[in-house]
């Protein structure tokens, strides 16, 4: 059996779940909460992280060790292009959304107001939504300058950059934090990615306590 342990409004876990689907391959979906620890969970992953994907007789953990995993294993719709320059380039881009984006933005707003709140771990730091509110902008503009010099983020093709991006910034709609009217290749990117069949399941996602905007699920926003 397949299965994925995840946390809805991870954007890791959406990464992983995006690649999935771009890929046909169905899995069950286990919400895991990772705060609270569970030993049967730390067995499978001693970092106690979401996601982990069994399947193969395998427990995967990390989602970039599973995506790259899931590229080698089931190399149909293809995320990573053949030439090794572009491919590198998919990679850095991923990363930058995984690390650099995460740390200045994503923990910055939806860990502090979310979860916080779901791991009723203490208050938002308005410093900290400060700053993310703060950073968010360059990073924008960034997606909109890629945007306008290419295709997809990272040249002609839909890669794992633009499912890693992808994946932050859904999370970051669902809380409102995103102004898709800052530019227009920002818009028509997400507008483009948001469409395909791979985003159905992401868009579907509900957690108690905090309510989407009217244009979250919205193919025509």
């Amino acid at each position: 059996m397949r299965r994925l342990y995840h946390l809805p409004l991870s954007p890791f876990c959406r990464k992983v779940r995006l690649v999935l689907a771009e890929k046909k391959i169905e899995v069950e979906l286990v919400m895991e909460k990772p705060w609270e620890q569970r030993m049967d969970f730390l067995r499978m992953n001693p970092a106690g992280q979401v996601p982990v994907l069994k399947m193969d007789g395998l427990t995967l953990c990390d989602s970039t060790a599973i995506v790259e995993y899931l590229e080698e294993r089931y190399p149909e719709s293809a995320l990573l292009p053949r030439n090794p320059a572009e491919r590198a380039e998919a990679r850095r881009l991923a990363a930058w959304f995984d690390c650099k984006f995460h740390n200045e933005v994503t923990a910055n707003l939806l860990y502090e107001r979310v979860n916080k709140k779901l791991a009723r771990t203490g208050y938002p730091e308005g410093t900290k939504i400060r700053a993310g509110r703060q950073n968010i902008n360059f990073h924008l503009d960034y997606i909109g300058w890629l945007i306008e010099h290419r295709r997809w983020l990272a040249g002609d093709s839909l890669t794992i950059a633009d499912f890693a991006a992808a994946a932050h910034l859904s999370c970051l709609d669902y809380t409102s934090d995103i102004d898709w009217t800052r530019n227009t290749g920002l818009h028509e990117w997400y507008s483009k990615i948001k469409s395909r069949p791979a985003f159905r399941s992401i868009l579907a996602d509900l957690v108690p306590g905090f309510t989407p905007p009217v244009h979250y699920a919205d193919l025509d926003f």
